[in-house]
């Protein structure tokens, strides 16, 4: 192995120090996906937000955070053309996460809701372009990430469009509106479960060593939504006679908003932070094996690292976020709220099983502009969708440059 440019030890704690500056970022920007809306429809404070995030965001990152991450997001280069440079990786990876840290950071500041994994993305393609050139991008690969920015919003935004109308002809605009919401309300909480409860058994439970078959997922997905639909209409038939009273029906879809709301923030916390972290990972394998791999096993302190830095950027900058998702684009009620984050969950859920890589911002974002339409489309905020679509263009760019700045200055302090 090609010796180090620092000892062990210092390469472990410098890129610790910066990987918890990414996971920082995530915790500021990224957690508005499970709690904006939550917030803007006044479910819940932002105060209550973020003790519930925290809590959720940590454990799904710390507890099932993953076992394996992919060390080069989404195959946008292959490792091993780095097999005989072990610096220049390690500067590369310790780049990436400083450039994806300080452009959501950056964004974060200005209350843009951007996507982590484009931003690391964007950050990997910056080291691959200064140290590879241009034809060792998987350009083909960040072609189907471009895509998402359309296909994913307007995706979740017809989705969110359509489950508002439904929940205003079935509930809302009925002439018994608190009779009609303990009687339907059930089915979408039925929904809410079957969404969670199958990316949970695809997706969360297999970082804890539990794998099942496809028929297992559909019966333990089934089983599971029952007893929530049975246990959710036991509760409001209980609380009828608020229900009955004026405002009682946005309290029930309020209720519904906490449960999925939490339920989201742990799916992000085991998926995304991992994923969001994989070039920590990434560094650590090299200076624990000595060598360079597609995949890399993630440490428990990796995933603390992750654990700990989301929550203290959610709690220190994160309401700015929350505040662009939840208020600025379009005023939410919970039934309004509701929609977009089943329809966001929804997406999420289908581009899991077909492998194709969205952003769940971009999703969110999608799909509280659908509910704005639904509402009326004088209802949306037409300035802030511009900033925030101006900033999913800039975050790819963005990462890229600030990596090659960050590269270049690296390999200058440390003269690798």
């Amino acid at each position: 192995m090609e010796t180090l440019f620092l000892d062990p030890f210092n390469i472990l704690l410098l890129a610790g120090f910066i990987g918890f500056f990414m996971a920082f970022g995530i915790g500021a920007n990224d957690v508005a996906n499970s709690m904006g809306t939550s917030v803007g429809s006044k479910a819940i404070t932002i105060k209550q937000a973020i003790i519930i995030a925290a809590i959720f965001e940590f454990l799904g990152a710390f507890l099932a955070g993953g076992e394996v991450t992919s060390t080069i997001r989404k195959g946008i280069v292959d490792p091993n053309l780095y097999a005989n440079d072990v610096n220049i990786f390690v500067i590369g990876m310790i780049s990436a996460l400083l450039a994806g840290g300080t452009w959501l950071f950056i964004a974060s500041l200005r209350g843009w809701p951007v996507s982590t994994t484009h931003s690391i993305v964007g950050a990997i393609i910056g080291f691959v372009l200064i140290s590879k050139g241009v034809d060792a991008v998987s350009w083909s690969k960040v072609g189907n990430i471009a895509m998402s920015w359309v296909t994913s919003p307007l995706f979740s935004g017809t989705l969110a469009f359509g489950l508002y109308i439904s929940a205003k002809k079935l509930i809302l605009d009925r002439a018994n509106p608190g009779k009609a919401a303990i009687t339907f309300i059930p089915l979408y909480s039925f929904l809410v479960a079957v969404v969670i409860s199958l990316v949970t058994a695809r997706k969360g439970l297999k970082h804890v060593g539990i794998e099942f078959s496809e028929n297992e997922i559909y019966l333990f997905t089934l089983i599971f939504s029952i007893i929530v639909a049975t246990g959710t209409a036991f509760f409001l038939r209980r609380n009828k006679d608020q229900i009955m009273r004026e405002g009682g029906i946005e309290f029930a879809f309020g209720l519904l908003m906490i449960v999925s709301a939490s339920a989201m923030a742990f799916a992000h916390g085991s998926n995304d932070v991992a994923n969001a972290i994989g070039p920590l990972a990434a560094v650590v394998s090299v200076v624990d094996t000595g060598e360079i791999g597609s995949k890399s096993s993630i440490s428990p302190w990796v995933l603390l690292v992750g654990g700990i830095g989301i929550v203290f950027g959610l709690a220190t900058l994160g309401s700015r976020v929350i505040s662009t998702v939840g208020k600025k684009i379009t005023a939410l009620t919970p039934s309004l709220g509701f929609s977009a984050e089943m329809a966001t969950a929804s997406t999420v859920v289908a581009a899991t099983y077909l492998g194709f890589p969205i952003s769940t911002t971009h999703t969110l974002v999608g799909g509280v502009i659908g509910v704005g339409l639904a509402k009326g489309a004088e209802h949306l905020d037409y300035a802030s969708i511009k900033r925030i679509i101006a900033s999913w263009l800039v975050t790819i760019p963005a990462g890229a440059a600030f990596t090659i700045l960050f590269y270049i200055l690296l390999r200058i302090i440390f003269s690798v």
